[in-house]
């Protein structure tokens, strides 16, 4: 029953993606983060102050989401079983993002395709925290793949990595550590105490992921024929080319598919931010390069599934 619910879980996501008006249990944590963090703000008034209460939202947020979760399924459990599993069911599906990620990235592809710059930065400025004001079309491009790329991990294999080891609560406690990264994350001088905390967890929590997301889309691109030894070769070159010790692993192996070099000098809320290259310039990127990545992203996941299941059935 397990591995169908979250087979099933993963085909929904691909076939309805995040439709904007259903609820979704991410944007109530988002909001619950929002919550809780002004409310240690108006505590914690000094610097040291918020390193404390950083630590605190992430206890709150991530065991109240995960105690809820286990909660809500094992009443349900006690009253209807297979209401129980309907409801694990949507929750595994809320929990995956491939659909949404394609749908976000594809935005963008199109917008490019209509030879509109001024959309083509609105797009992307919904899924990147960059400036995109001044960026030229293979800037936005570029962009596109490395967040595809990136968000491989966080957006597919990491949630499918942690529902098969410790269920939905597990994977929905590990989108509230992600959720914490992506709202309270920050290095710069409003977030760097209160979110300290948050962000290395949401590097312990895809430390293994994203080195799983190496071979994994090293074996996407021998499936869709693609440098498959390019992707093997400078994923593993490349794979501390970044400030985050997660992402560049799915970048270089991106990059090293395609052939492209992604990574480079970007500005991020008005500071220019000077990042190393990734990959090499075997050709310039293009737009067709979007599509590709949403492919390998799409192939990565299904592989990631498949090699789940076996594994869970191994040991069980």
């Amino acid at each position: 029953m397990t591995l169908a619910i979250y087979s099933a879980a993963f085909l929904i996501d691909l076939i309805l993606g995040d439709p904007q008006h259903w609820p979704h249990p991410i944007r109530w944590i988002g909001s619950s983060i929002s919550w809780v963090q002004k409310q240690i703000r108006s505590v914690c008034r000094s610097e040291p102050a918020l390193y404390v209460g950083g630590a605190v939202l992430w206890l709150v947020i991530v065991g109240a989401t995960w105690f809820v979760t286990w909660a809500v399924i094992s009443g349900l459990s006690a009253i209807n079983i297979w209401l129980a599993r309907l409801v694990e069911l949507w929750l595994a599906y809320t929990i995956l993002a491939g659909r949404c990620l394609s749908d976000a990235a594809m935005d963008v592809y199109r917008a490019l395709d209509s030879g509109s710059l001024e959309d083509s930065r609105l797009k992307l400025s919904y899924i990147v925290g960059r400036d995109t004001t001044q960026l030229n079309k293979t800037q936005i491009t570029r962009a596109v793949v490395e967040t595809v790329a990136e968000n491989t991990v966080d957006g597919v294999i990491a949630p499918l990595f942690y529902l098969f080891i410790g269920g939905v609560p597990l994977a929905m406690a590990y989108k509230a550590v992600n959720t914490l990264d992506s709202m309270v994350g920050y290095k710069n001088e409003k977030y760097k105490a209160i979110g300290c905390v948050s962000a290395r967890i949401d590097d312990v929590a895809n430390f293994i992921p994203a080195r799983l997301s190496w071979l994994l889309l090293t074996a996407a691109a021998a499936v869709m024929r693609m440098n498959v030894k390019n992707a093997f070769r400078i994923g593993w070159r490349d794979r501390f080319q970044h400030k985050s010790p997660n992402c560049a692993w799915s970048e270089a192996t991106v990059a090293g598919a395609l052939g492209v070099r992604l990574g480079g000098p970007n500005v991020y809320f008005g500071e220019l931010v000077k990042k190393p290259w990734i990959g090499d310039a075997h050709r310039e990127i293009n737009q067709g390069d979007i599509k590709l990545t949403i492919r390998l992203m799409l192939m990565s996941s299904l592989i990631a599934l498949v090699l789940f299941a076996i594994i869970y059935l191994v040991v069980r």
